[in-house]
């Protein structure tokens, strides 16, 4: 008997997401208080956990985080899920991480 691979991620690797321009993300991001820091943290996870809900399975990826710095998230995804990521509204740039050596 041979062993089968379960981790539903076996297949999936490390993808970068770049938001294109968001009036809300820039509004929020120009607020210094702490307020508005957790407020932007807030509004960027909801609008990826969104996005990434809207164009997949529940458990067929995992997001990793969100950034505050720029409206982007990193994922873990198969490849056909990111060339889906590329064609959706919003979306600015999909890239594969890459491991400098």
């Amino acid at each position: 008997m041979g062993t089968e691979n379960t981790n539903p991620f076996s297949c999936s690797e490390l993808y970068f997401v770049f938001m294109d321009y968001d009036p809300q993300y820039e509004l929020l991001r120009a607020i210094r208080s702490v307020q508005g820091e957790e407020e932007l943290d807030s509004f960027l996870s909801k609008k990826h956990d969104m996005l990434l809900g809207r164009l997949f399975e529940p458990g067929s990826y995992q997001k990793r985080f969100s950034w505050a710095i720029v409206d982007g998230f990193a994922a873990e995804l198969t490849s056909d899920q990111a060339d889906k990521l590329r064609c959706a509204d919003g979306v600015r740039v999909v890239e594969k991480n890459q491991e400098l050596g």
